[in-house]
């Protein structure tokens, strides 16, 4: 099987919103998360965690806050991209708020 790296995004509004979120929102929205994992258990090589504000460094060395909103990661394993795509249809992430999206790549094998 080839593993494929997911990349969550979404607006930092959306990001902002969760990290004010109490408790039992916080568990609430988990719910979905935990039936995709349940459902695609076999194919989630590492279901990842969410991300804190990336930084950017250019070719002349300055850093700066990125200017791309990447919220997560997951790994996942299919046999091939079209079957990776099955596993995202539908993926909670997209359910969160406008603005949501995933990107995938296949991992390289060494």
């Amino acid at each position: 099987m080839k593993k494929f790296l997911a990349i969550y995004y979404a607006p930092a509004e959306v990001m902002q919103g969760m990290a004010n979120a109490t408790a039992a929102q916080k568990e609430e929205g988990m719910k979905p998360w935990i039936q995709w994992m349940e459902k695609f258990g076999k194919n989630i090589e590492d279901v990842g965690a969410p991300v804190m504000p990336a930084h950017s460094i250019n070719p002349k060395g300055s850093w700066g806050g990125s200017s791309k909103d990447v919220t997560g990661y997951s790994i996942v394993k299919a046999e091939s991209a079209d079957a990776a795509k099955k596993l995202f249809e539908g993926h909670p992430h997209l359910a969160t708020a406008p603005g949501c999206s995933i990107e995938f790549s296949e991992l390289a094998a060494m």
